[in-house]
This record gives C-alpha cells, sequence and structure tokens, in this order.
C-alpha cells in the first residue's frame, strides 16, 4: 500500500465553519459535503466514510486529536475511502437523515456519528459513534473497522445489499405516517402518561435538561391524571437546573448534560439553544407559581453571560462553546472542564475563612473533590435569599476571568485554539468559542428573553430580544430566501424547517412580550405572517406539517420529522406557531393547516408519544386554543399567572373588562378583574 496524507492544511482549511476547521491539519484528506466530492466517490467506486460532529462536542475533539490525527489511519482512510466532514449545525438535514440511520443499526446514536456509505447512491451500510486508535471501552480500533468494512464491501456484496434492504424499509417511510386517528382529550392525556416517566429522577445514568419534555408536561399539567405529581416533577427539574453541577454558578449559563444521575458533573459544553429553553422553562415555571428568588437571579445571571460571551457586537448570539479548554498556553491538548473546575486549595485560598466556611455550607465541597478529584461546583441547599452568596461567587469570577473584569461587559472571545494560547488572558484561558450565528438557536433564545421580559415586564431583556430579531429579518432574508447560518456578515444554507418553525414562534413571543413592556406599536406580529407564507411555499407538505429542508439530490430521502430531541420537533412548534397565528388573526386557514399537520402525525403520538412531546404540546394548543381580549389597564394582572395555551389581544375599544374565547366560541364578557379572574381558573385551575 502507497501511504500518502494529505496536504496540511487539507481542503477544509477553506470552510466557514468552525468545526470543519478543527480538522484542516488532520493527515485525512477530508472532503466537506460537496457534488464534487460525492461523484468522485462514485466514480472511483470508493467507500464514503461520513463523519459529522460539532465544534463544541467533547468526544469529537478527542477523536480528532486520535484516530484522525494517526498516519496509519490516515493513510488507509485516504486509499480506501471517501473521508467527507459534516457540521451537523450546518446540516441538520444530513444529519438527521444518518443519525436515524445509526439508531436502527445498532439501537443507538450520538456524536461523532460516524458512518459508511456505499458510492453510488449514500445509502448506509455500517456505523457507529467514538472510535479509538487502539480496541478499548468495549470499543474495536479504527483501523480494525475500516478493514473490516472495506472487506465487506469489496467480498460481500449480497449481503450488503440485504442489509442495506432491511434499513431502507425502516429508513424511507419516515416520510409517511399512516391513517389519521381522532385529534382527542384522551389521545393528550395518554400521551402525557406516557410522557411523565421521563422527568423522573434516575440511579443511573445520565441527566440532560430534555426541555422538550419538560415544557409540555408543565403546559399540560390540567390533563395529568395526576397533576400534584407532575407538578412536583415540573419543579424538580427546575431545581435540578438551579443547583445542579449543570448550572455554572459562577459565570451563569448551563451546561449541555451531566454524567451522573445526581445533576453533579456536567459536560461541560455551553450550547446557545439549552440556555434560550431553559430560560423559556423557568420564567413559565416561576409564573406558573414557583416563586424561588433562585429562578430570576439564575436568569439574570445567565443574561449577564449572554451579554459578556455570547453577544456579537450587532446583537445577535453565538452558537456555543467548547466543553475543553487549556490550563496553559504550551498545553498541547485542551483538558475537559477545566475554565469551570477548582481545586480545593484554590478556593481556600481565593476566599477568606468564613466566605470558605460558608461556601462549603452550601455546596457540594471537599478535599478529594467531585471530578477526578477536583471540585465542580453543585449546591446542596439553598440560601433564602441568594445574594448572601454573590460577593463570594464574585471572588470565584474575579479569579476566573480576571480581577478587572466587568460581569455585565462583553469579553473578549477565543475564536480558535490559537487564539485562546496565544492571547495573554486576565484569568484562566477561555473555552474556544464558536461565533457562528444560527437562525434556529438565536431564536430560541429571543423566546427565552421575550418570555423572560414577558413574566418579570424586564424592559432590557425585551431590548435584547427584540435588537437580535431585527438584525435577523435585515440579515438574513435575501431576495426573497431564508438563511440559516451567518459568519460575519456572510448567509449561508438556505433555512430548514427548525429555522422557520423557531423564527416564527420567537417572532410571536415577541409580540405578547412587547405588550407586556408597553411597546404595542411593533412589527413582530406582521413579520411572522410573513414568514409563515414562506415557511408554507418552502416546506410546506399538501398532507399536512413541514419537511425538514427543501428537496435537493444530495439527500437519499426526505424527511418531515415530528420526533424530539435536545431541541423541539420543527413540526410540532409549526403547528402551535398556526393555532396562535389564527388566535390572534382570526384568519381559519392557519387552524385549518395546524389540523391537517396533527392529522398527519397523529398515528405518531398514539404509538410513540414518549418520542414526540412538541407534537403533543401542538395538540393541547389545538385542543384548547384560548385568546384573551383585553383593555390596556387589565394587562398587568394576567402576566402574574401562567396560562398554557393562550394569547393575549389588547382592544381598547372594549367596554367590559375582557372577552375570554375559546376557539371559535366566546364566553360572555368579563364586566369586572374579578370575573375575568374567576373565568380563567373555571379554564386554568
Amino acid at each position: 500500500m502507497s501511504k500518502w496524507y494529505a496536504p496540511m492544511p487539507n481542503r477544509l482549511s477553506q470552510c466557514q465553519s468552525l468545526y470543519l476547521r478543527k480538522h484542516a491539519e488532520n493527515p485525512i484528506d477530508w472532503w466537506p459535503w460537496c457534488d464534487e466530492a460525492l461523484a468522485k466517490a462514485a466514480a472511483e467506486d470508493r467507500v464514503i466514510f461520513l463523519s459529522i460532529g460539532y465544534s463544541s462536542c467533547h468526544w469529537c475533539t478527542v477523536m480528532e486529536g486520535e484516530a484522525f490525527s494517526d498516519l496509519e489511519i490516515a493513510a488507509y482512510l485516504n486509499t480506501y475511502f471517501l473521508p467527507i466532514k459534516v457540521d451537523r449545525e450546518e446540516r441538520p438535514d444530513i444529519d438527521s437523515i444518518y443519525m436515524q440511520a445509526l439508531q436502527l443499526m445498532t439501537g443507538q446514536g450520538g456524536w461523532p456519528l460516524n458512518i459508511f456509505l456505499t458510492p453510488e447512491d449514500r445509502r448506509p451500510f455500517y456505523g457507529g459513534t467514538y472510535f479509538p486508535v487502539q480496541p478499548r471501552y468495549g470499543r474495536p480500533g479504527f483501523l480494525q473497522v475500516l478493514q473490516a468494512v472495506r472487506r465487506f464491501y469489496d467480498q460481500e456484496k449480497e449481503k450488503l445489499a440485504a442489509h442495506q434492504a432491511t434499513l431502507w424499509q425502516y429508513l424511507a417511510p419516515s416520510t409517511e405516517m399512516g391513517e389519521a386517528i381522532p385529534l382527542t382529550e384522551e389521545l393528550l392525556r395518554a400521551g402525557i402518561r406516557e410522557v411523565t416517566p421521563i422527568l423522573r429522577d434516575r440511579p443511573q445514568g445520565t441527566c440532560f435538561p430534555m426541555m422538550p419534555y419538560a415544557q409540555m408536561l408543565l403546559q399540560g399539567l390540567a390533563f395529568s391524571p395526576n397533576p400534584p405529581e407532575l407538578l412536583h416533577l415540573c419543579r424538580l427539574r427546575g431545581q435540578h437546573l438551579l443547583q445542579g453541577g449543570i448550572y455554572d454558578h459562577v459565570g451563569g449559563g448551563w451546561h449541555r448534560y451531566t454524567v451522573d444521575p445526581q445533576w453533579t458533573v456536567p459536560h461541560f459544553e455551553k450550547m446557545l439553544y439549552d440556555n434560550g429553553q431553559i430560560v423559556t422553562y423557568l420564567a413559565r415555571l416561576w409564573q406558573q407559581g414557583d416563586r424561588s428568588p433562585q429562578i430570576p437571579a439564575a436568569i439574570a445571571q445567565t443574561i449577564q453571560w449572554l451579554d459578556r460571551e455570547m453577544t456579537a457586537p450587532e446583537g445577535y448570539f453565538y452558537a456555543a462553546q467548547d466543553a475543553d479548554s487549556f490550563l496553559s498556553p504550551t498545553d498541547s491538548e485542551p483538558e475537559e472542564g477545566a475554565f469551570y473546575c477548582w481545586s480545593y486549595a484554590e478556593l481556600e485560598a481565593t476566599l477568606s475563612p468564613t466566605e470558605f466556611t460558608q461556601l462549603q455550607s452550601y455546596f457540594d465541597i471537599s478535599a478529594g473533590g467531585n471530578f477526578e478529584g477536583k471540585i465542580v461546583l453543585k449546591q446542596v441547599r439553598l440560601p433564602e435569599d441568594p445574594q448572601v452568596l454573590a460577593p463570594i461567587l464574585r471572588k470565584l469570577f474575579a479569579r476566573r476571568y480576571g480581577a478587572d473584569t466587568p460581569m455585565d461587559q462583553p469579553f473578549p472571545v477565543a475564536t480558535d485554539n490559537a487564539t485562546a494560547k496565544g492571547r495573554a488572558w486576565p484569568g484562566r484561558i477561555p473555552p474556544v468559542t464558536d461565533t457562528k450565528m444560527i437562525l434556529a438557536w438565536n431564536s430560541l433564545m429571543i423566546t427565552g428573553l421575550a418570555t423572560a421580559a414577558q413574566v418579570w415586564r424586564e424592559r432590557t431583556y425585551w431590548q435584547r430580544a427584540a435588537k437580535a430579531a431585527q438584525w435577523l429579518h435585515e440579515q438574513q432574508y435575501r431576495q426573497g430566501k431564508l438563511y440559516r447560518l451567518n459568519y460575519g456578515g456572510t448567509v449561508a444554507e438556505v433555512a430548514q424547517a427548525e429555522d422557520y418553525a423557531y423564527w416564527i414562534q420567537a417572532l410571536l413571543a415577541l409580540h405578547q412580550a412587547s405588550l407586556a413592556v408597553g411597546e404595542t406599536a411593533q412589527p413582530w406580529l406582521a413579520l411572522a405572517t410573513q414568514y409563515q407564507t414562506l415557511f408554507d411555499q418552502e416546506l410546506g407538505a399538501k398532507d399536512g406539517g413541514y419537511y425538514n429542508a427543501p428537496e435537493r439530490p444530495d439527500l437519499i430521502v426526505r424527511q418531515r420529522e415530528g420526533l424530539d430531541n435536545a431541541t423541539p420537533s420543527a413540526n410540532g412548534v409549526a403547528i402551535a406557531n398556526l393555532v396562535q397565528l389564527f388566535l390572534l388573526t382570526e384568519n381559519p386557514t392557519y387552524l385549518e393547516q395546524a389540523e391537517k399537520g396533527l392529522r398527519f402525525f397523529s398515528r405518531l403520538m398514539q404509538e410513540a408519544p414518549q418520542s414526540c412531546p412538541s407534537l403533543l404540546a401542538a395538540l393541547q394548543w389545538y385542543l384548547r386554543p384560548l385568546c384573551v381580549q383585553v383593555r390596556s389597564d387589565q394587562l398587568a394582572p394576567l402576566w402574574d399567572r401562567y396560562l398554557p395555551t393562550a394569547v393575549l389581544k389588547v382592544r381598547d375599544d372594549l367596554e367590559p373588562v375582557a372577552l375570554v374565547c375559546e376557539g371559535l366560541c366566546c364566553r360572555e364578557p368579563a364586566l369586572t378583574p374579578a370575573q375575568l379572574q374567576q373565568q380563567l381558573d373555571d379554564l386554568y385551575g
């Protein structure tokens, strides 16, 4: 075998994606996903090795430094395969197809997603996630995998074809859902009953925020067979998010998930989409009745983090921060959690004896640590007033970020490892920040900010959300097309279903928040209807719902996804948006579209409710749509209670205090504030 290695840097060095550029120094002859690469693989009969990940993924980083930097592996891969790298954040449509294939083949998924495709049709036949260089963790070495895959492809054509045919039977029908069933309250109640256990604590395994599940269950309390138990679970999820090591108690913001069932040790990456959803959830939890002062305190601290580390000068939000960072500029590889963890000695040296004792009384602090000899700050007891801990946490902030670093002002961004190691930082070396703008994720953050602005009538939160939304509208909509990404002023990739759905949701949230902060003359509702029309044109399906992405020849199947993952199902959000647009505009076409989408996915809601909480949330919007038309002088009390599937409309021409309408039927006018509250009590308890 003639060994050869890719020129260094390889062709990924020309890509905009931070994740792809992180592989530019690999000896592997990487291609980005493009027509030229796919044609070359087919012409040369080279199996496609497709590797999908994202920049802040810890195990993606590990594999880049191990198997993808190994010369022997690179030589074999370059000779017998066509290696392609994809950033899942750029192309969620590609990721969704091949992740579903991997789950069908192995029963599990995750990133890095490494999968092998036949060159002529790009259909998968083998895959996995992390592969070490040498066999370990019960996994084969990567070179062994490559050799076995190539041997199978060359020598077992009949078995390969049969395997692919079986897989295709399950992959291709993902676009069909079967005959519709009635959209009833029983369907919703059964779904809530099945989803509820997902929020319960478990004795082992990882702990994810699971925000689409938590949000749906909080919204659906009235349909639970045991509302007190479900409310307890919803509040317990909030407690874990506020006290656990998943929350950065020093700097604000939530990490991706914890590796243990006690919510102690996180994977330390911070994703914009998690933080937007968690802010929304906690604001609704507070509105529902959990008036823990930790909720507004954590949201305020997280918005400080957003301002300091995740907001571009133009007002939009960056995508993510890495889990790993460097302890010193001379390190060759970053270390997981280095920016966030503490040694016992460092805490003692930073704080006075009294402060250290006080910290120990509220946090899990021991000389042995709780993470590989180090300490992740996890609260074990809540103070009545969160401000009791503020001076102590400010000292730790100064130690981490530098003594003169303000908590609420922009902090320099490390855009790559070279910048991280090459700058004289006032404190620790920060993790790399992926500064790309993703429309879907920005929209989730805007919804979070708008919801917090509505709940606490906080104008500054609304202003941040409005500034970001205005920039997105001006920059991402060009020549009749909406775009998903922006790299320093350059748009890329047309919008996919999640971009449209979350963006319209954000515009509707801004519209409602505008009423709460007294900004009634705003364009958000008009923009929402404009983008809904575009969404229908670009991705709408005739028999209901929305395709994940535009039809394109490089996709082996055009998916219409109803399943949730770390983010809500685009179709679930889109259908809920349609009901809200119906309530706000009184255009019945929107309600008809919502019904058609729910009918298409009704069989999925019946057969796999644990997989589609956002569709169940949309079903509740459809079954219990509520519009409260109210005079502006009667708005204030309504922000203090959670009205799960309701929109508010200001009508100062009303003679009564308010008019409550359920879908197409209105109740008698409420003549007094007390009568209005009684009508809402009758609906929501």
